[in-house]
């Protein structure tokens, strides 16, 4: 049986959503005032989506691979791939099932890992798939009460403590680790703060 695409209705309008672009805006600033890039680099975005968030790292690397688990999702990145201002691989798997046969020299990823029920297991993949003093940028949001996600789209976190969330890449095999603030994502129900940890290997 295929796994359900959460994001198939989403997907056409997932980048028109005002607080959405913002967010991820800020998060890529953040990303990029913390990490060093260079156009030497080849970079993975996890759970890359539409995009929004590699869109804003392309020019300041030499490739970047986008993967993600939602056909439609990735349908729209497609269709924006000729806009990308770097090359752009897309691999569509689940990286909890899956791995890759080659290194990055940094992972990055926006508001993916609370639709992974073990992210322990999934930061040591990371670790193994990044290259020798690679980096890892990840934002999510800080512990929450529920109210953020209005509909199921595969959610196995309300948000993570960031103390436990460090203690997890700690635990993978991460060093250098930093966790400070991002973004803040207004929405109708509330207001949800949301975190960068960066760490290397």
């Amino acid at each position: 049986m295929e796994p359900k695409d959460f994001f198939a209705e989403k997907a056409k309008d997932y980048d028109n959503e005002m607080s959405r672009t913002q967010n991820v805006s800020a998060i890529a600033q953040t990303i990029l005032n913390e990490v060093s890039f260079s156009k030497e680099m080849s970079v993975m975005d996890f759970g890359s989506g539409t995009g929004l968030l590699l869109s804003e790292i392309a020019p300041y690397v030499g490739e970047i691979t986008a993967v993600d688990i939602s056909d439609s999702m990735i349908a729209v990145l497609k269709s924006k791939k000729e806009e990308i201002k770097s090359p752009l691989q897309i691999v569509q798997i689940d990286l909890t099932k899956e791995t890759l046969d080659r290194k990055f020299n940094a992972i990055i990823s926006s508001m993916t890992i609370h639709h992974i029920e073990n992210p322990l297991a999934l930061f040591k993949k990371f670790h193994s798939l990044l290259k020798d003093n690679g980096t890892i940028a990840i934002a999510d949001l800080d512990t929450e009460d529920g109210s953020f996600h209005t509909e199921d789209t595969g959610v196995f976190h309300c948000g993570f403590d960031r103390d436990e969330f460090a203690q997890m890449v700690k635990n993978a095999g991460f060093k250098n680790i930093k966790i400070q603030n991002a973004s803040t994502i207004t929405k109708s129900t509330n207001d949800y703060s949301v975190f960068l940890i960066t760490a290397n290997k």
